[in-house]
């Protein structure tokens, strides 16, 4: 989320968004939006145990331990995708009890923008999220209406009458989860921490390329089918021409570099030449 995380929270959320990554590999949107919605269901129930949280990220308890906990707690409400993303959390070390929740419902909100990008609709979903944003800060009704303590059932069915006929499912089931979980964010602060969450996922989808030359179509073609079947889903490619690369393709997505170019395995080798000398 927008949270500023300490050190090995910020490395187990790295950790965390590459388990989700594996899991939603080859998923329908309707299996990963089913993800999503246990995600946040674990979300809910570690926001509302603060002695499960600090069970779950106390560094001295054996992370043994802590798997057979979270088994025992979660084994019987998650499936075996989820439930293998929410143990493999509990065995990573954290800075504070505080970031479990957070981090646990970036991947629910992320999981759901798989869904929507696996059905073509991660764009729309964007877009109607924000439109939603808009019309509840600008209408007082609404937003005391969506925002009184208490009230999800009245507030969920607000949420679907209004939308879900002119508005993706997506977007129906993240504003639903919203207005039920603020956690004593505003309704704007929490928007925020959810757009936050599906550009996150958006920019993880976006492979920027790097190549000496020009691409052809049918280059690019070949080039999106491999990245998606490596990513398993669809994928944007954004071609950048840089001719000091030499040779070869290097490949960004977010923060993780593939990198192929001539360029880097000249570079690496005049390193390992250098490391010989010394």
């Amino acid at each position: 989320m927008r949270a500023h995380f300490g050190g090995s929270s910020r490395e187990s959320l790295r950790a965390s968004r590459a388990l989700l990554d594996a899991a939603v590999k080859g998923m329908t949107p309707e299996t990963a939006s089913q993800l999503c919605s246990q995600l946040f269901s674990c979300a809910e129930v570690l926001a509302g145990s603060i002695a499960l949280r600090r069970a779950i990220t106390d560094p001295s308890r054996d992370s043994a331990a802590k798997v057979t906990l979270v088994t025992e707690v979660f084994g019987k409400s998650l499936d075996a995708k989820a439930l293998e993303i929410v143990t493999n959390i509990a065995s990573l070390r954290w800075s504070s009890s505080g970031d479990l929740v957070p981090v646990v419902e970036q991947l629910a909100i992320e999981a759901q923008g798989s869904a929507a990008n696996l059905a073509g609709e991660l764009d729309l979903v964007e877009d109607e999220f924000f439109a939603v944003s808009q019309a509840i800060s600008s209408s007082f009704e609404l937003r005391k209406a969506l925002t009184t303590s208490g009230a999800s059932e009245i507030k969920t069915s607000l949420v679907v009458e209004l939308l879900s006929k002119t508005y993706t499912q997506s977007t129906v089931t993240l504003v639903s989860h919203l207005v039920n979980n603020l956690r004593g964010r505003s309704i704007e602060a929490a928007f925020e921490d959810y757009f936050f969450a599906l550009a996150a996922r958006r920019n993880r989808l976006i492979a920027h390329v790097q190549v000496a030359v020009g691409l052809t179509d049918a280059q690019r073609e070949r080039l999106v089918t491999l990245l998606s079947a490596q990513v398993g889903q669809p994928v944007r490619v954004n071609v950048e021409v840089v001719p000091s690369v030499v040779g070869g393709v290097s490949v960004r997505f977010g923060d993780e570099i593939i990198d192929g170019t001539i360029s880097n395995r000249i570079a690496g080798a005049g390193r390992a030449l250098v490391g010989a000398q010394g």
